[in-house]
């Protein structure tokens, strides 16, 4: 059974920094397209970034370009996801999901997820 754990959230201030990791229980996490959404209270969980099963593509939303950078170790079954620049308006709830990797996956919506992680919350406030 796949087990997705976040860590490395927290409180930081505007404009500064934080790296989130996601480590992934079994030995299958190449075969993983991996992805990072986030929800705010009383918003939708939205995505932030994916990484194809090599690390070789990347895809972000339009709202994290330039700012945050999603990595992967497959040798340590561990993404990442390097947030700077960091905003009042990216406080929220970051999520770990993880898609079997198929044909046409890029970007992942939800519901597209095979497997989720229970988040870790990120605030951004001075």
């Amino acid at each position: 059974q796949v087990q997705l754990l976040e860590s490395g959230g927290g409180l930081v201030q505007p404009g500064g920094s934080l790296r989130l990791s996601c480590a992934h229980s079994t030995r299958t996490f190449g075969s993983f397209h991996m992805a990072w959404f986030r929800q705010a209270p009383g918003k939708e969980r939205e995505f932030v970034s994916a990484v194809n099963w090599s690390g070789g593509s990347r895809y972000y939303a339009d709202s994290v370009k330039g700012r945050f950078t999603i990595s992967r170790d497959n040798a340590k079954n561990v993404v990442y996801l390097q947030m700077n620049s960091l905003k009042p308006e990216d406080t929220a709830v970051y999520y770990c999901a993880a898609a079997w990797t198929r044909e046409g996956l890029t970007t992942m919506e939800p519901n597209e997820a095979d497997y989720w992680g229970r988040g870790t919350q990120v605030t951004v406030s001075s």
